[in-house]
């Protein structure tokens, strides 16, 4: 990032806001949200929704953003017991969601592999006529026949069509929200009919996975259509993100991480043909907040002895052993035999799938060895959330976050509480207000919509529309 905080690409010039959002990510199945405590509620009852979410609206939060898995990830070929279970139907609960809130974006994820376009399409749009202009859809692939085989189709795409299929899906889904002209709708009821001829239009798809002939039958939202999210990392989920997405779900927290990420996706979608500006960015990330560094450091080791106790850390070995492991001591060092497989698969969840677990025994060895660590503190080295969490006083983390805001790292934050459903407190009650002090994070809503509040322009309409009754 240059001195002067901007990004040139050509002509194109990315200048940072100087300011951040936060969203907040409910997760469902995982192993980062605390259960073993009396203050952890329910991770399938409504009224854990309704509270994190009222808490991030009160907190001025862009979104409210719900995981959803197809299948329960496994642990030795039987669900995995120490997972958090949850994730109702991401779009019935955001529905229900949209009734108690006001401004907060609903995103919902929801798999291009196992939805059909001209469906999907449409219980997407129901969500943001319902809720006034504030639907998102994380959009996510997946192509092995273990997620398959809860479904009529099976694993059918290869892993290298995966996005090729996926872009033909969005593609659609974006024809499918153009379809109605803005003056559709009649706004007098002197009309002699309530939606004028000719300005609802036919969308049509030919393709390798799918036909597509449907007349849409909801005209625009308040925001037009759906904000596109999107979490691919990969070469090829970059560039999908760069031409498709309004916003990366990204895993790249880390300043100096996330200000290469930035470089990377400005020289992306600008060669997509878009504006550098185009495509926000919002990386996971935890936060371990108290009044003091010192408070903050002694709160982060409770929870990570919660997170990842004596249980967890043996599960996570045998993810990648694939057998049972309970005879060692979870105080102990690693074990001292070799993995039961050669390859990890994806049964038991991405984080462990096709990792090479015989190389990386031998490596993880070595590692413990060196720094002299248990199983447990080995675990708890590797879990995910080390990565993304941002721990101290509620002034210092305020300071780093502002020095983000400052050079553009990032966007906002898609926070993951740690902890159901106080999880958000400290950061509304006392990050918000530091930040707000600094000048880098909103004082109101900017909108209605979910649109207006990221600060998203409204997209241009597709040119490649039919109008009903009309062949192509």
């Amino acid at each position: 990032m240059s001195q002067e905080n901007s990004i040139q690409h050509g002509r194109a010039t990315f200048r940072p806001s100087g300011k951040i959002q936060f969203g907040v990510f409910f997760q469902g199945v995982n192993s980062g949200t605390i259960w073993k405590t009396p203050e952890a509620g329910s991770q399938t009852d409504f009224e854990s929704f309704r509270r994190i979410a009222q808490t991030a609206e009160r907190g001025l939060f862009a979104a409210f953003f719900l995981g959803e898995g197809l299948r329960l990830r496994e642990h030795l070929g039987r669900p995995h017991a120490l997972d958090v279970a949850g994730r109702p139907d991401a779009q019935t609960m955001l529905a229900a969601l949209a009734s108690v809130t006001r401004n907060i974006g609903l995103v919902a994820t929801q798999n291009t592999t196992y939805n059909d376009p001209a469906d999907l399409a449409h219980r997407l749009a129901s969500l943001d006529l319902l809720s006034g202009g504030r639907a998102a859809w994380n959009v996510v692939t997946t192509d092995n026949a273990w997620t398959g085989a809860n479904f009529r189709r099976g694993g059918y795409l290869d892993h290298s069509d995966r996005y090729v299929h996926a872009e033909a899906f969005v593609q659609t889904a974006k024809r499918i929200w153009d379809s109605w002209e803005s003056d559709a709708v009649a706004a007098s009821t002197a009309a002699d009919s309530w939606a004028a001829p000719g300005h609802v239009r036919t969308v049509r798809h030919e393709g390798q996975h799918y036909t597509v002939d449907v007349t849409p039958r909801l005209p625009r939202s308040a925001q037009y259509r759906p904000v596109l999210f999107q979490a691919g990392d990969s070469p090829d989920g970059r560039d999908f993100a760069a031409r498709q997405a309004d916003v990366i779900f990204s895993a790249h927290p880390k300043f100096e991480a996330a200000v290469a990420f930035r470089e990377d996706i400005v020289a992306r979608t600008v060669a997509a043909g878009r504006g550098a500006n185009d495509v926000q960015i919002f990386p996971a990330s935890e936060f371990i907040l108290a009044a003091t560094d010192q408070e903050a450091q002694e709160k982060k080791e409770w929870v990570r002895s919660l997170q990842i106790g004596p249980q967890q850390a043996i599960a996570y070995l045998e993810q990648f052993w694939g057998r049972e492991l309970s005879s060692f001591d979870p105080d102990g060092p690693l074990p001292d035999i070799d993995p039961a497989v050669e390859t990890t698969s994806e049964t038991r969840g991405s984080g462990f799938h096709g990792a090479k677990a015989r190389e990386l025994a031998e490596q993880w060895r070595a590692e413990a060895a060196e720094h002299g660590w248990s199983i447990r503190q080995f675990v708890s080295s590797r879990t995910a959330r080390i990565d993304s969490t941002f721990t101290g006083s509620y002034s210092s983390v305020a300071d780093t976050l502002a020095e983000y805001a400052r050079v553009g790292a990032v966007d906002g934050f898609n926070i993951s509480p740690w902890i159901i459903p106080s999880g958000l407190d400290d950061i509304v009650n006392h990050l918000v207000p530091e930040l707000q002090e600094r000048g880098v994070y909103p004082t109101e809503y900017a909108g209605s919509t979910l649109r207006e509040n990221l600060g998203l322009a409204t997209p241009e309409r597709s040119p490649e529309l039919v109008p009903v009754g009309s062949v192509r």
